[in-house]
């Protein structure tokens, strides 16, 4: 009987593996990674030149802790990831870094993040029911859309884990009408990425 569930278990994985492999889950995946790494070292890079060359950062970002409120901060971070992520998380993160409590503030973020993709995935579910919108956001968002069609909750895992909008998959997301139990327990990898990306920014700063 185990030898049986083993087997069955095994020829489902090969059955998964050949079915990304065939739609091309991996090769997006690895462009993703690929487009992905250069963003990252610019800005760390830029960060390093700035604090060098122009101002001192961490200065800067004391005098933020010190004239803005963290929930001013806060609220506007979880707009912005609401609305198709305009703001880079990244500043947000080393925003957390000089706060008096960083890893308190990082967990918000995250939390605004999540929060925020949730409001996307309502916002993806609710424009479906006006047509002239919907017809514009299928043209717009085809792309994410037909992968979120194909791949599902692998594709939120490398929106919530990537430098990719997680806004936009968590949209495509709500108009495919994905399943919002499971989106809501995929999303949770959000807060991996902002912890490991803290790892690297609060030592920049």
């Amino acid at each position: 009987m185990r030898d049986k569930a083993k087997s069955k278990k095994k020829s489902r994985i090969r059955l998964l593996h050949q079915y990304y492999s065939y739609t091309g889950f991996y090769s997006f995946v690895w462009n993703s990674l690929k487009k992905a790494v250069l963003p990252i070292l610019l800005f760390v890079g830029a960060l390093w030149a700035i604090d060098h060359f122009f101002l001192d950062i961490e200065k800067m970002l004391v005098t933020v802790t010190e004239t803005y409120a963290p929930f001013e901060v806060l609220s506007i971070f979880f707009i912005s990831e609401s609305l198709l992520g305009l703001i880079p998380p990244e500043l947000f993160i080393a925003w957390a870094g000089k706060s008096s409590k960083p890893f308190l503030f990082l967990t918000l973020l995250a939390t605004g993040s999540y929060l925020g993709g949730v409001v996307s995935y309502w916002i993806g579910v609710s424009i479906t029911k006006i047509p002239a919108v919907h017809e514009a956001l299928e043209v717009k968002m085809a792309k994410h859309i037909k992968n979120t069609r194909k791949w599902g909750g692998f594709l939120i895992i490398v929106g919530a884990l990537l430098p990719i909008p997680f806004a936009m998959t968590s949209i495509a997301a709500g108009i495919i009408r994905f399943p919002f139990l499971s989106y809501l327990t995929f999303g949770l990898l959000r807060y991996a990425r902002f912890y490991l990306y803290a790892l690297v920014i609060f030592e920049m700063v």
